[in-house]
């Protein structure tokens, strides 16, 4: 990736003030998707970054981040510097953090895309939306967060170790995502460090068949078969018994008219897809939680983002 990274930064303009970016929240996995699918939703992180002299991180709403060379956002902004060859002395970076972290819904992918696509702005655009893709599923390790955070809509994502092979797909559909979020966080690692090390043939197949269903019933309005398509075999049997009272979460979504339920990411938000005329469907969730004595549960409701991260200041 270097020399061609090079080669652009030659014709570039290296810009000096603030750029404030958007970041939308994703959800991965769609059920049988695992490590293939992913979406973004209409919930955003916000940063502000410009080039300084020393490093200057901040949070504008009082989330602990770490504010030195730990920070996520400016050690994805550094690698970009790196492979385009110009030196990082420091950067002033603003947060504002209203993705949840360690909930599933991306917090550490959308760090990952505004670090890459603000240092990328700040270098007057060198880099294209290909090799932006490919740097964050490289510093991440798989696209499915990464590549919807930064490209918008519904992305299906191949990453074969260096590149990504990706196809985005606007969706406009009378369906809404409800993300159904505990006051509990599951870390990506221990997630993953429940699945097994292989799989049958049979359910391979299994989650084969249901992925390819998923993404032509969204996009053909065949909601029907969501139920069936978001079913797994691969991560989401195990990964429920990580979250507590998950199979009733899923069925209470299920019992006020879900189209389909499944594990965001790693968990442990539940997503709940739908029909947009289904207006009572949070309240009544919600009161249903509470009933079942699940009221650290919240629900917020969403639609696909089908811009992707894009700057909104200067």
């Amino acid at each position: 990736l270097g020399d061609v990274y090079k080669r652009q930064t030659k014709t570039s303009e290296r810009r000096t003030y603030m750029i404030k970016i958007q970041i939308p929240a994703t959800s991965a996995n769609l059920g049988a998707g695992f490590d293939a699918l992913g979406l973004a939703l209409t919930y955003y992180n916000y940063v502000e970054m410009e080039e300084s002299d020393r490093i200057e991180i901040s949070s504008s709403d009082d989330i602990n981040i770490p504010t030195d060379e730990n920070n996520l956002i400016y050690i994805s902004a550094k690698d970009l510097f790196n492979i385009c060859g110009k030196n990082l002395k420091g950067l002033k970076i603003r947060q504002t953090n209203n993705i949840p972290m360690a909930r599933g819904l991306g917090s550490s992918s959308a760090c990952i895309v505004a670090g890459i696509v603000g240092a990328n702005m700040l270098l007057g655009n060198p880099l294209s939306t290909d090799d932006l893709v490919d740097l964050a599923a490289q510093i991440e390790g798989h696209p499915d967060n990464t590549a919807p955070a930064l490209l918008g809509g519904i992305v299906t994502a191949v990453f074969d170790g260096k590149k990504v092979h990706w196809v985005k797909q606007e969706v406009y559909t009378k369906l809404k995502f409800a993300a159904i979020i505990p006051d509990f966080e599951l870390k990506t690692e221990k997630a993953r460090a429940c699945l097994p090390s292989e799989v049958s043939h049979k359910d391979a197949v299994y989650n084969l068949s249901r992925a390819a269903l998923f993404s032509a019933s969204l996009l053909t309005g065949k909601f029907a078969n969501l139920r069936t398509a978001v079913h797994d075999k691969l991560h989401q049997p195990y990964r429920m018994e990580l979250i507590p009272n998950a199979r009733e979460v899923f069925d209470i979504a299920y019992n006020h008219g879900a189209y389909g339920s499944y594990i965001s990411g790693a968990g442990p938000t539940i997503v709940a897809i739908v029909d947009e005329n289904n207006k009572y469907f949070s309240g009544k969730m919600k009161f249903s939680l509470d009933n079942a004595g699940l009221s650290g549960w919240q629900v917020h409701e969403f639609h696909i983002d089908n811009d992707g991260t894009k700057l909104i200041a200067t």
